[in-house]
């Protein structure tokens, strides 16, 4: 957060008064690649304006980009969100966190039924307790067998 201050006040201001930075600048703020700003551009989803060789964007046009960017957290599916924390529902790669395993470890523990998922639209949900009930059964075992040898 700190950052992204630094590099709003040292924004140029245009010619019609607002304050702008450049692709690099706001790649910086968004916390993404500077590729990932030029695609946002080129799909007309943040409005940039080229000055003779560089682009520009006003910092109030990046901001409207930031709030209107697609985020899986906010996923829905039939109208309910997918990946609601709050209510114990969480993706895979959120499960693979909390649990400190790969992915693909998840993946491959609901292909075989060791750990219980629900496909939701294109994207699996993990409910709390069943990710409780993989750790103790599943995850507990795999350490106690690692800490016996």
């Amino acid at each position: 957060m700190n950052q992204e201050n630094n590099l709003m006040q040292q924004g140029e201001v245009s010619s019609s008064g607002k304050k702008v930075v450049s692709i690099t600048e706001a790649a910086k703020i968004n916390n993404v690649t500077r590729q990932a700003i030029y695609v946002a551009i080129k799909q007309r989803k943040l409005k940039a304006f080229k000055d003779t060789t560089r682009w520009t964007i006003s910092l109030e046009d990046l901001e409207v980009y930031r709030q209107q960017k697609y985020s899986r957290t906010k996923s829905v599916y039939e109208g309910e969100l997918l990946f609601d924390n709050k209510k114990g529902f969480y993706s895979v790669n959120q499960a693979a966190k909390m649990l400190n395993v790969p992915a693909q470890k998840i993946y491959y523990a609901t292909r075989v039924g060791l750990l219980k998922a629900v496909r939701k639209g294109a994207a699996w949900v993990v409910h709390a307790n069943d990710l409780n009930a993989y750790k103790e059964s599943y995850l507990s075992k795999k350490s106690e067998d690692t800490q016996a040898m």
